[in-house]
């Protein structure tokens, strides 16, 4: 027998409550149109604009992109939505300089979420960021010293904090339905198979690429990286821990509401996508399409798992958290709700449904006005920068022990590792050409 738990949902809906972080639902003010300029105007960034327009209270001025026909399509888009015409621009520093912009949405590859954000809030702006907050721990670190010394709120796109049945989920494992909980497992888990190589080519003529590459180094340039494919090339991302792994370390932190690790270990391959090619004439993806991440906190163990092959038919959950405690196991879900699988099979397992914006299954509608509630209120917003920052630096963490090949052990109040000088120079990289690593 299943009982669906809806009273959860309706009583946090009730009560606008306040847990962890979780957000009151009460409109954001539409008193104020914000001069907002995107940055990055793909799918995604489009996806964040068109709730923000819904919204009522922004005044879409500029778009950014290094790609000249997603401008132009945005532009249109944009026009289309809400009547206002923006200026475009390939390099976001011109926009940075020419537009007086009260926000900032910033959707571009990792690699440059942190520069973008520094000099949007150099420029007096607020920022709503996707997440990673950043390529390395020590840039996201200056994205959020520079929030703070400019007292700007950054809003990092963690919707699983804001979804209505991540905080119902939450509610339940706060109030201790799982009992002693002694290890949480964390895992996304996709079908694929073996990669071939894409040939190089020239960068299509409506296409910016050195400014695409920016501060990484100049890869060649194939198809398979632009559009959309960024995050399985670390020059520019993190892969799948860097992606999806920020998501649901984030839940762990948020239920334990511990700040970091003492210790992590992790360890993957590429044992179906096999070996990664980077020739003058082809390339293929470079990130590990099996991975395990171990994060040894004081109280608990929390374990992340990838896996880029097979599915995950086997079993019940494909995506989400396992929970472990004394009085049963928790699954926190995406699409699937969250269910409560109790220990004695006397009792019924307890289930809540999804509630998402759909057809993407986020929550961008309750999280930009959370973020417009705080710009107004001066108060923190649901996923605000730190939060964005601490869940980042797991993922960053994990990566950091897959490309050393051993453990490390973290200090989280100084963000150093203790005696291991060769991965203190992964908390940071070297920038190419014109770029500065920030340091803020």
């Amino acid at each position: 027998m299943t009982l669906h738990r809806r009273n959860f949902i309706q009583s946090t809906l009730a009560t606008g409550l306040v847990l962890g972080g979780a957000p009151s639902i009460h409109a954001a003010s539409k008193a104020k149109k914000y001069r907002t300029a995107l940055i990055g105007s793909g799918w995604w960034g489009m996806n964040i604009l068109k709730e923000a327009m819904a919204a009522g209270n922004c005044q879409v001025v500029a778009l950014a992109d290094v790609d000249s026909d997603v401008l132009e399509l945005a532009a249109e888009k944009v026009k289309k939505l809400s009547g206002d015409e923006p200026k475009t621009y390939q390099d976001v520093r011109e926009l940075i300089d020419k537009e007086k912009i009260d926000i900032a949405i910033i959707a571009t590859p990792d690699h440059w979420h942190a520069l973008n954000a520094i000099d949007a809030i150099g420029a007096g702006a607020h920022v709503f960021v996707e997440k990673p907050t950043g390529h390395t721990i020590q840039e996201s670190r200056a994205m959020l010293n520079a929030a703070r010394a400019a007292n700007r709120t950054v809003q990092v796109g963690l919707h699983r904090r804001i979804g209505p049945h991540y905080v119902s989920g939450m509610k339940f494992l706060k109030e201790g339905n799982v009992g002693d909980i002694g290890s949480v497992r964390m895992f996304v888990h996709s079908s694929g198979g073996a990669e071939k190589p894409t040939q190089n080519s020239e960068p299509p003529s409506n296409l910016n690429w050195d400014l695409y590459c920016g501060p990484a180094p100049m890869r060649p340039y194939c198809r398979k990286i632009h559009p959309g494919g960024f995050r399985n090339y670390m020059d520019f991302a993190n892969g799948t821990l860097g992606d999806w792994g920020v998501h649901w370390l984030d839940q762990v932190l948020w239920w334990s509401e511990e700040k970091y690790p003492k210790k992590v270990f992790s360890t993957g391959s590429r044992p179906i996508s096999g070996p990664a090619v980077l020739t003058e004439k082809e390339q293929t993806t470079d990130t590990p399409d099996a991975q395990i991440a171990v994060y040894e906190f004081e109280s608990f163990t929390a374990t992340w798992e990838h896996r880029k092959f097979a599915g995950n038919g086997a079993e019940k959950h494909s995506i989400g958290c396992y929970f472990y405690g004394t009085k049963g196991t928790f699954h926190m879900g995406w699409r699937d709700g969250w269910t409560f699988y109790p220990a004695d099979s006397k009792q019924p397992v307890v289930h809540q449904d999804a509630q998402h914006s759909e057809p993407d299954g986020h929550s961008i509608t309750l999280l930009w006005s959370d973020f417009i509630l705080a710009i107004e209120s001066g108060k923190r917003p649901t996923c605000d920068i730190e939060v964005g920052h601490l869940a980042t630096n797991m993922s960053l963490l994990g990566m950091l022990s897959y490309k050393l090949g051993r453990s490390i052990q973290w200090d989280g109040v100084n963000e150093k590792v203790v005696g291991d000088e060769a991965a203190n120079k992964l908390l940071k990289r070297d920038y190419r050409g014109p770029w500065k690593y920030p340091t803020a």
